[in-house]
């Protein structure tokens, strides 16, 4: 459809739009229309309000993507009248989900190439994860306010099973750039809105991530809106692309490394990159939620081992003479860096992650539980008696998203040898090495971490640290220590560095200084 159809298309729009409502207002009065229809769910097959005018000539083809959305909508149990979208998300956590939502690294493309127009044209810019909740907002504050009004705010769910007919919802729901307006939404709340979506789709797992949307008030949204966030949603991916060719030209030059090139190389989502020249196994794999091996579309069983950030696939029968011995498979080491302000990470291979606090919880109770752990267990550990494991199942399913190949189920355990700063404290502390333990300690485990069984072991290792430094430790290690969060403004670490310093030593001096102002 071509913008001169999308612009003939809209003004045939509002004026059925303007038809309907004022033939709404002659039945029911001025407030609107007649009571008695007020609460009644339409008929799916029913004509659109927006639709009903005499001689709109709305195509067929521009009406089907709306009745259909809404058809979805009435089974789902959208009623017309419901209320503003609810809350789907604990705001508290809101900050975690937007650090770890892939989506992240590209808010500054998406935002700053719609906000500035959005702003102008007194619009709003929405971005929303897999579900529809939103993440992220920017655009015309005035706007912004009487979306607050509707729930179009950060934490609030937007999916067509809770908010019916939506930009945001429907584009979701269908896989494309969508526009609404006004009355196409299947609340009445919404008819004095209207919004164009896209989704965002990871060219690498070919899983949605989310959706870039635009909206505003019915008079002031032009349909080819559609087409500038439908570009948009593309230039995201295509960056998304770049990301992904760079990882497999990294994971390809390791797998030329191997002698014989055996097996056949998969990335961590288990698109095939090498070593398939028959597509025996097709462009993807899908992966076994657990265990080692693959079960083929011909009925093979073959052997899936950990390789740097992505797999190795070889046939189970020659598993002991394909792979030379350099190239024998051992699972990649988690490494976690939990100590400390910063935001805590996670490596595996060559990949290094930024991780939500509460994902960073949930790698250090299963790091300090070998044993693992079930999803009722960690959420009592997270979260005390107020818990749902439900809550944890879907982090866990996220995590292990990122994590390809290092946690395993039932019980939730880590399958790949664990390197961590905060184990490694314990290590320092039975050996009563107080250099190596002042250089490791770079501050507490997750200090902003509530979860009662991480405070626990944060508010241990605090006080067996700082014993040992105070017992063992030299001047130096007890400077290191000095500079950590928690032994900034320690009095008796600061007394004993002012006492065994020489007076002329700048070291001594700060202590005293600190000392003076404590």
């Amino acid at each position: 459809m071509s913008y001169a159809d999308l612009d003939a298309y809209s003004r045939r729009l509002r004026a059925a739009h303007d038809e309907a409502l004022s033939e709404a207002g002659g039945a029911g009065g001025p407030g609107g229309p007649d009571p008695a229809a007020r609460g009644r769910k339409p008929d799916p097959g029913e004509p659109h309000p927006a639709a009903r005018g005499r001689g709109t000539g709305l195509g067929e083809g521009a009406r089907w993507l709306i009745s259909t959305s809404w058809r979805r909508s009435v089974e789902a149990g959208v009623d017309p009248e419901d209320g503003p979208a609810p809350l789907s998300l604990d705001l508290s956590h809101l900050g975690d989900v937007r650090d770890a939502h892939p989506l992240r690294p590209l808010l500054p493309m998406l935002t700053e190439t719609l906000a500035r127009m959005a702003d102008e044209s007194r619009h709003i810019v929405v971005v929303t994860d897999r579900d529809g909740r939103v993440l992220w907002r920017d655009g015309n504050l005035g706007v912004m306010r009487s979306a607050d009004r509707i729930g179009l705010s950060e934490g609030h769910g937007w999916s067509e099973e809770r908010m019916g007919t939506n930009g945001i919802g429907t584009a979701l729901a269908v896989l494309r750039p969508v526009n609404v307006y006004s009355a196409e939404h299947l609340l009445r709340l919404l008819h004095v809105w209207s919004c164009s979506a896209a989704p965002i789709v990871d060219p690498d797992s070919g899983e949605v991530l989310g959706c870039v949307d635009v909206s505003g008030t019915a008079p002031s949204l032009h349909p080819a809106t559609a087409a500038l966030v439908g570009t948009v949603a593309r230039l995201a991916e295509s960056q998304l692309a770049l990301r992904m060719y760079e990882r497999d030209e990294r994971l390809l030059r390791r797998y030329e490394e191997l002698r014989g090139r055996p097996g056949i190389l998969l990335s961590a989502t288990g698109r095939v990159i090498a070593g398939d020249p028959g597509g025996a196994l097709g462009p993807r794999v899908r992966l076994p939620a657990d265990g080692e091996r693959l079960l083929l579309r011909d009925g093979r069983t073959v052997a899936l081992e950990p390789f740097c950030d992505g797999y190795l696939v070889r046939a189970t029968t020659t598993a002991a003479t394909t792979l030379p011995a350099a190239a024998t498979t051992v699972p990649p080491t988690l490494r976690l860096g939990f100590l400390g302000e910063g935001v805590p990470t996670a490596a595996v291979g060559e990949r290094r992650l930024p991780l939500s606090l509460r994902h960073a919880e949930i790698l250090a109770l299963l790091a300090l539980h070998p044993r693992g752990l079930s999803a009722e267990q960690l959420s009592f550990h997270l979260y005390g008696d107020a818990g749902n494991p439900v809550t944890i199942r879907a982090e866990i399913h996220r995590l292990r998203a990122q994590l390809r190949g290092t946690i395993g189920a039932k019980p939730y355990r880590l399958t790949s040898p664990v390197e961590a700063d905060f184990l490694e404290l314990r290590h320092l502390l039975a050996a009563n090495a107080p250099a190596a333990l002042a250089r490791t300690y770079k501050g507490p485990l997750l200090p902003r971490s509530e979860s009662p069984e991480i405070r626990r072991e944060r508010d241990e290792l605090e006080v067996q640290v700082r014993a040992c430094l105070l017992l063992h430790g030299s001047p130096d290690d007890l400077w290191t220590y000095a500079q950590t969060a928690n032994g900034r403004d320690d009095l008796q670490i600061l007394e004993r560095l002012a006492e065994s310093l020489p007076f002329t030593d700048h070291r001594a001096a700060a202590a005293r200084a600190r000392l003076y102002t404590c």
